[in-house]
């Protein structure tokens, strides 16, 4: 299914992650709605947190155009992932080398996909309440849990490597759930 167009029009992007328990097998829900056509996509790691799961969401939705510039309105109900976007506040950590003052900001890795991705296209993010009946929210809920529930689940490489510096260093640099 092909959802770019010649006139990049409007494409809506809904996306959820989910995490049992945090950190632990996550998943992530993605529906795309272009011109009436809708597309959804699921996926999940055996062993990451719920924010990179919210974020993964996002990246895997703009990850599937073929085509740059597209007009793409995501709803998501996590503020973490609206509220540092849209704040710029993820573009800060990448200018002050992914430093959040003197902390380390959590999923730079991710962070810099999203930005990169951001960058190719025209994004406006925008928060929905979760659990809300919202029916988009709903069904991309569903299809996080669905995935995170899957057996044989690919590695999140970027998580637990950091996982095990941290424990293998007893290092205190933060709290490995909040990822």
């Amino acid at each position: 299914m092909n959802l770019e167009q010649p006139d990049p029009g409007a494409i809506t992007l809904y996306a959820d992650g989910a995490c049992s328990p945090n950190p632990g097998k996550g998943g992530y829900g993605v529906i795309l709605v272009c011109d009436g056509v809708r597309r959804e996509l699921s996926g999940g790691f055996r062993k990451t947190t719920n924010n990179r799961m919210e974020l993964f969401s996002v990246i895997a939705g703009l990850t599937s155009f073929e085509q740059d510039n597209l007009l793409v309105t995501v709803y998501s109900d996590s503020k973490y992932v609206v509220d540092m976007y849209m704040g710029g506040y993820a573009r800060r950590w990448k200018a002050n080398g992914w430093r959040r003052g003197r902390d380390p900001a959590l999923n730079s890795d991710l962070w810099d996909t999203l930005l990169g991705l951001c960058d190719k296209h025209r994004v406006d993010f925008r928060w929905v309440r979760g659990h809300s009946e919202h029916p988009e929210n709903t069904r991309c809920d569903e299809l996080a849990v669905q995935a995170r529930q899957s057996d044989n689940l690919p590695a999140d490489e970027f998580f637990e490597s950091l996982e095990k510096v941290v424990k293998a260093e007893q290092l205190p640099l933060f709290d490995v759930g909040m990822i």
